[in-house]
């Protein structure tokens, strides 16, 4: 009984020392990483910091397709399959292997895409150079069955993360993100279980401890 105390007592010493390790950290580079920031506007992606515990966004990175101070932001989670396809869940779509994707908690009954296929798909926005969202479901649907839009220029989601006006600032203030760089080759064919790790490597020295920080300290 002795034992099993002593090793519980030690996972909680364990726990509160990687808080106060990434506090440390965090504290030490703060006006580093701050000065290396960008601005949050389409086609620049959101990566979470390392102790957010949301449900939805812990470990995320999340891709900005809409951002206007007065109107609002809107974006699409790249990092979280769903072990579903395009073909069982919607059933008028042409038979496909699209995987499909958790792109937030908002309106996920209603289906959203990326793509690379530009004015192929009519009404499409473009996000960055070559990366497109939104554009006619018709024109979609016929490029697939086509044979002509293959999973590697498609991403589809259900369901996108939506910020209120000057919500996303004050969650940046609060160093729940930072804002990078993204691109479009490893926005559409990006491995997402290493997604986040990956790009905050990237990022250079300053961030690369929270690499390998736990997602749960009490566990380490």
């Amino acid at each position: 009984m002795a034992r099993i105390l002593l090793f519980s007592a030690y996972k909680k010493v364990c726990k509160i020392s990687n808080y106060y390790t990434l506090v440390s950290i965090k504290t030490q580079y703060g006006a580093q990483m701050k000065n290396r920031e960008s601005k949050p506007i389409s086609g620049k992606l959101l990566v979470s910091e390392p102790t957010m515990t949301d449900f939805y966004f812990s470990r995320s990175v999340v891709l900005l397709v809409e951002h206007a101070r007065k109107v609002g932001t809107i974006g699409l989670i790249l990092n979280k399959p769903l072990n579903l396809r395009m073909m069982d869940v919607v059933k008028e779509f042409p038979t496909n292997e699209f995987p499909l994707f958790f792109g937030g908690p908002v309106h996920p009954d209603r289906l959203f895409y990326l793509h690379t296929l530009g004015p192929s798909v009519a009404g499409s926005v473009e996000v960055m150079d070559g990366l497109f969202w939104g554009g006619d479901i018709d024109d979609m649907k016929r490029l697939i069955d086509l044979n002509i839009a293959k999973p590697e220029q498609v991403r589809f989601f259900i369901g996108y993360s939506g910020w209120e006006p000057n919500q996303l600032d004050r969650e940046l203030k609060e160093d729940s993100w930072i804002v990078t760089q993204g691109d479009v080759s490893t926005i559409m064919s990006c491995n997402a279980d290493t997604l986040w790790r990956n790009i905050i490597k990237e990022m250079g020295s300053d961030y690369a401890i929270w690499a390998n920080f736990p997602s749960d300290p009490v566990l380490n």
